[in-house]
């Protein structure tokens, strides 16, 4: 069981740990009584932070159980989507790239 968290690849690298944080807490805290979301939280709870285009992210956005974050530091911009957990999730989520910083 794991919550993927999808990043715009728009999104400086400084940026994605802080966002990132903010979207497993605004997740948790949305789907806090979801019967998948009370699981995971009471075992290891396993993150996925991937990075999408544009085109890939709305298309995302047609899935279901997601928190939509917007940053205040890029003009309110949708910037992350992040999906309550569960076991099983679209053969889709299976090709997303890992996020990973640029500046190595």
């Amino acid at each position: 069981m794991k919550m993927y968290i999808l990043v715009k690849d728009t999104v400086p690298d400084k940026l994605v740990p802080v966002i990132t944080a903010h979207a497993s807490l605004a997740c948790y805290k949305k789907f806090e009584d979801n019967e998948q979301m009370v699981q995971w939280i009471n075992s290891i709870f396993r993150k996925v932070v991937c990075v999408v285009d544009e085109e890939s992210f709305e298309k995302f956005k047609e899935e279901q159980d997601y928190v939509l974050l917007t940053e205040s530091a890029l003009d309110n911009r949708e910037v992350c989507l992040s999906f309550c957990p569960r076991e099983e999730y679209p053969k889709k989520f299976r090709f997303l790239k890992m996020w990973s910083p640029q500046n190595n």
